[in-house]
């Protein structure tokens, strides 16, 4: 037997030796994994008081976990903790404890860099409003305020975003939107994420 045809013979053999493990190494269709991220979220209250309308930001972290029910198509669920309160000025404070959030929405793949993606859905949402003073001159347009804040404690709310691929299966996102109105004060809060995720 020849060299040329030796070469062949045993370059075929490793070709159907490797082709069960190549099909097995292939990447999961996105439509079967689930994910998880930690995100750090910063959240602009705005339109606080009757008058001044004023405008400030807290911080709280958010554990995202969610699953692709097709390729475009994905639920979420996510869990909320503030860590810092906003200060209105030295005598009003609103802080939120928690939240929890349940999201459907629409992603879309841009290149081979990451996605795009919209989605919302509606919002439970836990916090105080802390007023000292009240009877001062400057703190009673916060008197509308009750010790529960928001008031209204369900609120539609949706997100806008794009993830960036780190490395395969791991995400770097940026995203902002809309997590609360309350109905009956009229303060509203917008929020604003980066972190990871991880898809498996």
């Amino acid at each position: 037997m020849n060299k040329v045809a030796t070469r062949f013979l045993a370059a075929s053999t490793m070709s159907l030796c490797l082709s069960p493990a190549a099909t097995l190494a292939q990447e999961t269709p996105r439509s079967d994994k689930h994910y998880v991220g930690l995100l750090a979220t910063t959240i602009e209250h705005r339109s606080i008081g009757e008058i001044s309308k004023e405008d400030t930001w807290s911080q709280a972290g958010t554990l995202v976990i969610g699953g692709h029910l097709n390729d475009l198509i994905h639920a979420e669920v996510r869990l909320g903790g503030g860590y810092k309160d906003a200060d209105i000025n030295s005598d009003f404070t609103l802080a939120v404890d928690y939240y929890g959030s349940w999201y459907m929405g629409l992603h879309y793949p841009v290149g081979e860099i990451g996605n795009v993606y919209a989605q919302a859905g509606f919002t439970h949402i836990s916090g105080e409003a802390t007023l000292d003073n009240p009877d001062e001159r400057r703190n009673r347009e916060f008197q509308e305020f009750g010790e529960d804040y928001p008031s209204s404690s369900f609120s539609f709310s949706w997100i806008a975003g794009i993830d960036f691929k780190l490395i395969d299966s791991m995400y770097l996102v940026l995203e902002g939107g809309k997590l609360f109105e309350d109905t009956d004060t009229s303060a509203n809060a917008f929020q604003f994420s980066s972190g990871i995720r991880y898809e498996f």
